[in-house]
């Protein structure tokens, strides 16, 4: 994506890059478009860099993503619902999703509290975007049916490196011999 300027047609929520802190532009506000990868864009308000969730792109005249998950209807939390949300978090410098890099470590479920546990880590533990990250995966496996809540925990053992990739993200990125 080239630079792009653009005015907010509504008001748009975002998260402050590096820190993931919430922040709304507001409507009519004048933003440079830097990026967009996994459906998210990166984007520059008053001198701050933003994360803006692809679900809520109308806001920046960019066509919106469309997450959709079935309720089985059965008041269960469905596993593979959460392994697709949590595919839809793309790294912001590497445009392979999460599940692919090998990034998630775990994935726990209480059904009865409708609650899901991530244990997940980062390409490098000084990753500045490990806020932003953190905040997708709960954004997006928060779109679930029947989750009430998520807790990620970020860890750094055993230490993430390229073998841990899927060899899909492994081709796409080239490292793959």
């Amino acid at each position: 994506m080239q630079r792009q300027m653009v005015v907010t047609l509504s008001d748009c929520p975002a998260r402050m890059v590096p820190s993931g802190d919430p922040v709304t532009i507001p409507k009519d506000q004048f933003v440079t478009l830097t990026q967009s990868l996994g459906g998210n864009y990166t984007l520059i308000w008053q001198g701050n860099m933003m994360r803006v969730d692809g679900v809520d792109a109308a806001a920046i005249g960019q066509q919106p993503l469309e997450l959709k998950f079935e309720d089985a209807g059965d008041g269960l939390i469905a596993e593979d619902l959460v392994w697709q949300a949590i595919a839809t978090v793309y790294d912001p410098e590497i445009p392979v999703n999460l599940k692919e890099l090998g990034l998630i470590y775990g994935l726990e479920i209480q059904q009865e509290q409708g609650l899901v546990r991530v244990s997940m880590t980062l390409t490098a533990p000084a990753c500045g975007m490990g806020p932003v990250l953190v905040a997708d995966v709960k954004s997006r496996v928060g779109r679930v049916p029947n989750v009430q809540r998520v807790e990620v925990e970020l860890v750094f053992d055993p230490p993430w490196n390229r073998d841990m990739m899927s060899d899909e993200a492994q081709l796409e990125t080239g490292l793959f011999f």
